[in-house]
């Protein structure tokens, strides 16, 4: 089966996104991007072809999508997709599906740390509510589409963790 193209996935189609933890080569990003191709083209959920796409964004960011309208994604598919990326982590030497680090920009820059290092920077007031941050936490396409994904940290999950304000 063929991949579908990202920009083709409906907005209500099914989002995850990776964020590295550091940019990638263009050589490690084909091999990323090689390796998750082949997966995505026989991805199935009891054995029915999901339709799913992804995106590269910054050298860094994997975005898979499902369009679950004529099959969904069923834990055991989820579970596939997150060991493929673990095997990928592997080979690359990178990490990919930390969910517990916080991706953010420094002017131009893009930078990952773990959440308690983002604290300490919030507290040191060297990243504010003002600060972009990617909220990796998205979870279909029409949010990616609608502006939500790189936003300041006040109008993300990062502005209740770290800076005590309401998400706007």
């Amino acid at each position: 089966m063929s991949l579908s193209a990202f920009d083709q996935l409906p907005d209500a189609a099914r989002l995850w996104i990776f964020g590295a933890d550091r940019a990638l080569t263009h050589p490690d990003a084909q091999r990323l991007l090689a390796g998750i191709d082949r997966f995505l083209a026989d991805w199935t959920a009891h054995r029915a072809h999901l339709t799913a796409a992804r995106d590269w964004r910054h050298d860094r960011f994997l975005m898979v999508g499902v369009d679950e309208t004529a099959a969904g994604a069923s834990g055991c598919s989820i579970d596939a997709l997150v060991h493929e990326i673990q095997r990928l982590e592997g080979v690359l030497g990178i990490k990919l599906a930390d969910r517990a680090s916080v991706t953010f920009r420094r002017g131009e820059e893009i930078d990952s740390v773990s959440r308690p290092q983002f604290a300490d920077l919030a507290a040191g007031g060297d990243v504010n509510p003002d600060t972009p941050v990617f909220d990796n936490t998205l979870t279909t396409v029409g949010e990616l589409r609608a502006g939500r994904w790189e936003v300041p940290a006040r109008s993300a999950w990062h502005g209740r963790a770290f800076f005590r304000v309401g998400v706007a």
